[in-house]
């Protein structure tokens, strides 16, 4: 029968006789299957009985200014003398620790360490620990590597910090500090940081003023290791709390046809030689899907009678991140010497296109976050112009791809596509009209021939296109004048920039609404005018945050927008 049991409340650690304590946490990490469950003895006595693998204790009191023994023994022990391992340390009174159990019990039925650490069973100790973070804005973490089979590795939080340089095997890092937040943690072998082999998902942004121990767990190679769990990274809250940090492998991906060839009207598409999308029509898209991350992808496009990726006419192997957003696009001409070429001289030749970190979801309410891709082939630079408002995007050549640009949502703009070096002259407009795409990412795009003449017979004219995420695509319609009206509402803004109030002078009689929209897409004035007798209407501003406004006259037929600043 078992003795005693110390634990039935973790904090009689503190012996009776004993002047001095440290305070103690235990995390169980050993990966081999035998050591699942075990049991804890302290100076013969059973500490923790039926200990699981990745389980921790909260930190408890602990004898401290003289020698104590820890055993470990099977879960089946009925004493300290069936440890099959025991280990003897001296605590300093007041301090802290984080002890780990890691390691297999023969070494030589796993697979060994690639940088020759060895692998028995062991218990690691790590002092000057935490409880609680140092400040109430971050999260405080240690990292320690538990894996026994896995080489030296980096943590990088993507797009922040390496929040762990060159840990191998068994070691503890010093405490990190990060703000509580949501990263991607991609681990990537220590001499090779731009090789990721794993990514983990860590959502802390609850966890200010916390204090954690992360640890790897499990074998790298399962395979080699029967009966093995395999690799993730956990966390230990000071509570004895263990959760794991998800490791995700997938990317989405959203595919958009914009190749103008008529001989290239519809394609098939093959994911890593395997028939994705058959018979994909020029000026559609996919919704985004899940594609595998973190490994070489293999994307073929293949003439739509293709019978299999032998036939492809395009192949590219791109790594995706994992959960990153991307947009992949078909673009250019099978023949370039058959078509009117590009007047910067780029390459107009087939080829896709890839950007990175796309958004399938917006990160802004009211507004519309866009991506620009200059996909006309025989288009120079041009410029996209929000007309009254702002340059959206400047000099873009053929084959570019823009960051993202955050519009209002809840208005229509006019978009002027201009040359790049001469954006005074416009080569055509377009209506956007914004109001049912709140809150929505897009990828705007221009597509076709400006000179459809001038290349082959089937080829398509020139537009201004969009895709949604769900594969949602469009056109924006061409801007005309409405029927029976000379010109847009005459409409001007002063003074601009505006510091206590803001005059809009419009026609006299004017009867409809005049909205003023923040660049996050709020109205933050909606008027209602009727029948102006005068023409200057006349609104504070002072409460308004300094940036950039629109000014949106709108007469039930006629919609003008301008731009006000706000000082």
């Amino acid at each position: 029968m078992k003795k005693m049991l110390l634990t039935s409340s973790l904090a009689v650690l503190a012996f009776v006789g004993y002047a001095q304590t440290a305070r103690v946490q235990v995390i169980h990490n050993s990966a081999d299957p035998a050591a699942r469950f075990v049991d804890v003895y302290l100076n013969d006595a059973l500490l923790l009985n039926d200990f699981k693998f990745r389980t921790a204790t909260p930190y408890v009191d602990a004898p401290a200014g003289t020698p104590i023994t820890i055993g470990i023994a099977p879960s089946t022990s009925d004493g300290p003398e069936d440890a099959i391992a025991e280990f003897t340390y001296t605590l300093a009174a007041d301090e802290k620790y984080v002890i780990v159990a890691n390691g297999v019990l023969d070494p030589g039925a796993f697979a060994v360490n690639p940088d020759g650490a060895s692998t028995a069973f062991n218990l690691f100790v790590k002092s000057g620990t935490r409880e609680a973070g140092l400040d109430p804005n971050n999260l405080d973490f240690i990292f320690f590597h538990g894996a026994t089979d896995a080489p030296t590795v980096d943590a990088i939080a993507r797009e922040v910090a390496t929040v762990v340089d060159n840990a191998s095997y068994s070691m503890f890092t010093d405490y990190v500090s990060v703000p509580a937040d949501k990263y991607f943690i991609d681990v990537t072998p220590g001499d090779l940081p731009s090789t990721i082999v794993a990514t983990s998902r860590a959502y802390l942004d609850g966890a200010g003023g916390a204090a954690a121990v992360i640890f790897a767990s499990g074998f790298f190679d399962v395979g080699a290791n029967p009966g093995g769990k395999a690799l993730r990274l956990y966390y230990a809250l000071p509570d004895g709390t263990v959760k794991q940090l998800p490791f995700i492998n997938t990317a989405k991906v959203q595919v958009i046809h914009n190749a103008a060839d008529p001989a290239a009207a519809s394609v098939d598409i093959y994911v890593d030689g395997v028939l994705a999308i058959d018979n994909f029509a020029f000026r559609t898209a996919t919704p985004y899907i899940d594609l595998p991350a973190n490994v070489p992808v293999s994307i073929a496009v293949a003439p739509p009678t293709s019978v299999s990726v032998d036939d492809a006419i395009a192949t590219i192997s791109a790594t995706f991140k994992a959960g990153y957003g991307y947009t992949v696009m078909a673009n250019g001409v099978l023949n370039p010497l058959i078509f009117n070429p590009n007047p910067d001289g780029a390459d107009i030749a087939f080829n896709v296109f890839v950007k990175e970190n796309t958004k399938y979801v917006s990160d802004r309410a009211n507004g519309l976050e866009f991506i620009g891709v200059h996909g006309c082939t025989d288009a120079p630079t041009v410029d996209i112009i929000a007309r009254d408002v702002a340059t959206l995007l400047d000099n873009v050549s053929y084959g570019a791809v823009s960051g993202y640009i955050m519009v209002p949502a809840n208005t229509t703009y006019i978009l002027d596509v201009a040359l790049g070096d001469a954006p005074e002259t416009v080569v055509a407009s377009y209506e956007a009209s914004l109001f049912d795409v709140a809150g929505q990412s897009a990828v705007v795009y221009a597509s076709g021939f400006l000179a459809p003449d001038l290349n082959p017979e089937g080829s398509l004219p020139f537009g201004l296109y969009y895709t949604l995420p769900d594969g949602t695509t469009g056109a924006f319609p061409a801007y005309v004048m409405r029927a029976g009206l000379t010109s847009e509402i005459n409409m001007t803004v002063s003074p601009n920039p505006a510091v206590n109030t803001a005059q809009v002078t419009l026609p006299e009689n004017f009867t409809g609404t005049l909205q003023v929209i923040d660049m996050q897409g709020s109205v933050v004035r909606n008027l209602i005018i009727n029948n102006n007798a005068g023409n200057i209407i006349t609104f504070d501003v002072t409460d308004l945050a300094a940036g950039i406004y629109s000014v949106s006259a709108f007469d039930g037929q006629t919609r003008s927008t301008s731009k006000l600043v706000k000082q």
